[in-house]
Parts: C-alpha cells; sequence; structure tokens
C-alpha cells in the first residue's frame, strides 16, 4: 500500500472547541465490495470544515455518500454524530451532484427549497411560519427569491444550482454535505454560495464539500486529496504543495 501524508489537525479540532462530527478509522468505501479508496483515517470537529480534492472518479462522490448513509462502508469504522451514517437525517442535508425532482415534477423554485424541510417536517406535515421564514431566508442568501414561482426547469443552469443549495441551507442541518455544489456557477454565484457557507460554519454546522477546485479547498480547515487513495490529510498549507498535487491530479498545478 502507498503510504499516505497524515498531519495532525487535533489542535486545530480542540481550538474550535466542537465535539467529534464525523470520525472514520480503516474505512474502505467502494460498491458491491469492489474498494475504491482503501484506509481512510480522519476526524472532523463541529464548526469545521473538509474539502475533499480530486478528479473525477478518485472516491470523492463515493465518501460522501458512504457519509450520508446512502452507502455502506465496505470495511472499517465510520460515524457521524457517533452514530451509524444515515441514523440523524434530521442533522444530515446533502447535495449530490444530480437531481431529478424537478424534471419529473412541475416544481417551482419555492417548492424545492421547501423540499429542505421534509426531513424535519416529514412529507404530510405542515409548514409553520418559522419554516416559511427558514425557506423565504435561504432563498435570500442564494439570491433566487424573486424566482420563487418560477418552473425550475425554466431557470438556467446556475440558477437551478442555487435553488438546490438554498434547499439545504433551508435544512439548517448539523451536518452538510456538498458534491461539487460550485458547479455551473458563475463568478457571481460563486460568490454567494461562499458566503452561504461562511454563514453556515459560523451558525456552527460542519460543512463538507468534495471538489477540484483548489481555490475553494483552501478555505477549508481541513483537506483530503484523493486518487483513488488517500494522498494526504490535513491542513491546506502542508497538503497543497507542488508533489502532493501532483500525485493527486497526475499534472502540475499552480497553487499560490
Amino acid at each position: 500500500m502507498k503510504e499516505q501524508t497524515r498531519i495532525d489537525t487535533s489542535n486545530q479540532a480542540s481550538n474550535l472547541g466542537g465535539t467529534v462530527c464525523l470520525h472514520a478509522q480503516h474505512l474502505d468505501i467502494g460498491y458491491n465490495h469492489d474498494t475504491v479508496v482503501a484506509d481512510i483515517n480522519f476526524e472532523l470537529h463541529t464548526g469545521q470544515s473538509l474539502a475533499l480534492v480530486g478528479t473525477n472518479g478518485s472516491g470523492k462522490s463515493t465518501l460522501l455518500k458512504t457519509m450520508v448513509g446512502l452507502q455502506s462502508p465496505i470495511r472499517g469504522d465510520l460515524t457521524a454524530f457517533g452514530r451509524k451514517p444515515g441514523s440523524a437525517p434530521r442533522r444530515v442535508a446533502y447535495l449530490s451532484q444530480f437531481h431529478v425532482s424537478g424534471f419529473v415534477l412541475p416544481l417551482r423554485t419555492i417548492d424545492v427549497v421547501r423540499m429542505g424541510r421534509f426531513p424535519i417536517l416529514g412529507l404530510l406535515g405542515r409548514m409553520s411560519r418559522e419554516d416559511g421564514e427558514l425557506v423565504t431566508a435561504a432563498m435570500r442568501t442564494m439570491g433566487i427569491e424573486k424566482l420563487a414561482d418560477s418552473p425550475l426547469w425554466s431557470l438556467s443552469g446556475g440558477q437551478q444550482q442555487r435553488t438546490y443549495i438554498a434547499q439545504v441551507l433551508a435544512h439548517r442541518a448539523d451536518l452538510i454535505v456538498l458534491d461539487e455544489p460550485t458547479a455551473g456557477l458563475d463568478a457571481a454565484g460563486h460568490d454567494v454560495f461562499s458566503r452561504a457557507i461562511r454563514g453556515e460554519l459560523a451558525r456552527g454546522a460542519t460543512v463538507v464539500v468534495a471538489t477540484h477546485d483548489i481555490e475553494d479547498a483552501s478555505t477549508c480547515d481541513v483537506l483530503m486529496l484523493l486518487a483513488r487513495r488517500v494522498v494526504a490529510v490535513g491542513a491546506g498549507p502542508e497538503v497543497l504543495t507542488p508533489d502532493l498535487l501532483l500525485k493527486t491530479f497526475g499534472i502540475q498545478i499552480p497553487h499560490h
């Protein structure tokens, strides 16, 4: 097995004063006993952010799905809030790369964002005033409040992505897991998203994001470089080195 770079981030976590949100030890992930990434080890505390960095097929999405309980570990241990992933859906919000609801059903933008409250209310639960305020606040944060009554199918790709991010924000989850959330966003949308995530971290949420964007990743507390193996885990300055980025992407990636 190739050696991976491990960097101690325990001091960062203790400085934030958070409890353990995610914990992985000797974790193997994959599909149908076919391992995609082996021997994953990390610990993330409340209020911290983790970036999974790598190319398509590097294992980022597989790890995210395992974190939220959509995929079972092949081997090893993974807990979310001290429990099996998927055991606390009210506390976890997940943004996938793929969305089909708006094209199967004739949904308006506000309908999609309201879905972010379903894990709390249930499918038949009635929206309270507070729920409505959270939905409105999420749409305002993402700059789509004027699109509330627009059919989702009529929106541009970037507007649709803002809508799905607003759905995640409306959940007000303790753990937010995002798979390539800035895909399709223009520069303005990217800035809006970055501010939104800073706001979520400020209220004490833990954020995990999969990305191939080095600049996005560098703003996170902890980075994990993936290339169908764990290349390195640690803080940005120690992990974002030319040598480790070469091992991750297979090409030289300049980073300043």
